[in-house]
């Protein structure tokens, strides 16, 4: 027998290309096309340092690349999108949420790829941190192509940035030094150095010579050396001057920043000018995306000290067609959240009310289906769905879950009509339902049905009779609607002189040991005849 569901909706739609909607993803795909021009291909670029656990919010630049990428492809060009881990940086602080903590210590100041990896698990914590994002990032559609800077700095490939770096040296010092209270000393230098003896960047530039040889010395050892940079792993250039000098080498098009990077005086201001004084090119196409907050769940964000929520985390309560409508949905410059609370059960609601607009089941006016469709077109992992998939509201799927105890192949089985190819969409979303049960749901929104382990509920004469006249409306379950379920349930009360408030309670504590649940009738109609008058049974 199939479950009564009013809500299930599950219904074919073959929609048509039709014309895109305005998105803030196709802005900014017609604005790299207006200031780029016509190009065979356009490089969009995102990238970070691997210091720790690559969290939530970091994603947040990875995915507004991603559906910039996919609007340019939508226009008929040619997009590729570059992921740099920045794993030549410096090993600045241990996170508190990695093992072997004294060891990691004794990498400090050492390049990111050079610290080993304390869980075991890869040839360093570097490549550690980045497998784990680029394992999770095809499961919500991003697929980058990626470049190690590491391998890049050890191989010499930035030899030639680096020596117009030093070229420029006085540009650099002077554009630097407008956004800055104290001024770069005289001695500075344009490039930062790791210690041959030591790996470590506690070094000084003592001087360059004007062709491919720099000196510095190290300062845990005193030693000095002379390194030619064409064949030279010890080199490389500071953020500041190592971002623009990648512009021009990887010709980027398209690259958004946080917001901390896109304030005033901040290091997209300066790049800018390097780019164009020092390296000759141009600044990519940016725009600043704002920050994320978490609701319902505990800690910062913050890679540097492992005390972060990571996609992984994400993705065990919302499926990737869901985490990407949260990003898709929402402008990259307005700060949002993302929920493990109730709010939860709306992010759902929202979704799936956006894709039976897609499918034409639920109607609205033209302007905001044109809006939603486009939002749900993004919102897709490989594609949009050939057929509308099988919808049950969270709520309800939660409800079935407890009542199942989380048995999700039980839970599927209900629906009748749900075809082979809708299954795999409802069993990730059964799986991420009972996940945010388990985790994060408020404590009065669980409930288990009781067991014979569980102890028999302690009942008035009345509140007995009640339960008794309740149990033999069940034996009459097949005839049943829930409105006349409801009926039945008011009716016990007034024949038993109990106030129907306190008979819910009754019927709650007997069913799931709670003074509160589920709406009644409803609840009852889905856990069906068989379990109810397995607990109804203890009580006669």
């Amino acid at each position: 027998m199939s479950v009564p569901l009013p809500f299930i909706l599950n219904h074919q739609y073959n929609p048509g290309m039709g014309k895109k909607s305005v998105h803030w993803a196709d802005i900014n795909a017609d604005k790299i096309i207006r200031e780029k021009g016509e190009k065979e291909t356009y490089v969009c670029a995102s990238g970070i340092t691997p210091s720790g656990t690559v969290h939530i919010g970091n994603f947040r630049e990875i995915i507004s690349v991603e559906l910039v990428v996919r609007a340019l492809r939508d226009k008929g060009k040619n997009a590729r999108f570059i992921y740099s881990w920045d794993d030549y940086d410096v090993f600045r602080k241990v996170p508190v949420n990695m093992p072997k903590q004294d060891l990691l210590k004794e990498y400090l100041r050492k390049p990111i790829t050079l610290v080993p990896d304390t869980r075991g698990r890869y040839a360093s914590y570097a490549e550690a941190n980045e497998k784990e994002l680029e394992d999770l990032l095809p499961v919500v559609g991003v697929d980058p192509d990626y470049i190690y800077q590491a391998s890049r700095y050890r191989a010499s490939e930035y030899a030639e940035g680096i020596r117009t770096a030093l070229e420029h040296r006085e540009t650099i010092r002077k554009l630097l030094n407008e956004h800055r209270t104290k001024p770069l000393p005289e001695e500075w230098w344009p490039v930062s150095v790791f210690s041959n003896f030591t790996d470590r960047d506690n070094t000084t530039v003592l001087g360059w010579d004007g062709e491919w040889g720099v000196t510095y010395r190290c300062e845990d050892t005193g030693r000095e050396e002379t390194v030619d940079l064409r064949k030279t792993s010890a080199v490389k250039l500071p953020w500041r001057i190592d971002w623009p000098m990648r512009w021009k080498a990887e010709g980027v098009d398209f690259e958004p920043a946080g917001k901390d990077h896109h304030s005033e005086g901040g290091s997209f201001d300066t790049a800018k000018k390097i780019v164009q004084e020092v390296y000759g090119g141009e600044a990519p196409v940016s725009f600043q995306y704002d920050f994320i907050r978490i609701k319902g769940r505990g800690g910062k964000i913050s890679s540097s000290t492992g005390e972060v929520i990571s996609l992984k985390d994400v993705l065990e309560i919302y499926p990737p067609e869901i985490v990407r409508y949260l990003f898709v949905g929402t402008r990259p410059n307005t700060e949002f959240a993302i929920s493990f609370d109730l709010d939860v059960l709306k992010i759902y609601e929202d979704y799936d009310k956006c894709e039976r607009i897609y499918f034409g089941v639920q109607q609205i006016n033209e302007k905001k289906k044109e809006k939603e469709n486009r939002i749900y077109e993004l919102s897709q992992v490989n594609g949009v769905p050939e057929e509308m998939p099988y919808q049950v509201p969270l709520r309800h799927l939660c409800n079935l879950l407890q009542i199942h105890g989380g048995d999700i192949d039980a839970v599927i089985s209900l629906f009748e009509d749900v075809k082979e190819s809708q299954k795999e969409r409802l069993r990730v979303r059964a799986e991420c339902a009972w996940n945010w049960i388990t985790q994060f749901s408020p404590e009065d929104f669980r409930f288990s049905l009781q067991t014979e382990e569980d102890p028999i509920v302690s009942l008035s004469d009345a509140e007995a009779k009640a339960v008794s006249l309740l149990s033999e409306e069940v034996g009459n379950f097949d005839d049943h609607t829930e409105r006349s379920l409801g009926e039945a349930i008011y009716a016990i009360a007034e024949k038993t002189a109990l106030e129907p408030k306190d008979l819910f309670t009754t019927v709650y504590r007997v069913l799931i040991g709670k003074e509160k649940g589920p709406r009644l009738a409803g609840f009852m109609m889905i856990v069906g005849k068989e379990k109810l008058q397995t607990i109804f049974q203890r009580y006669r």
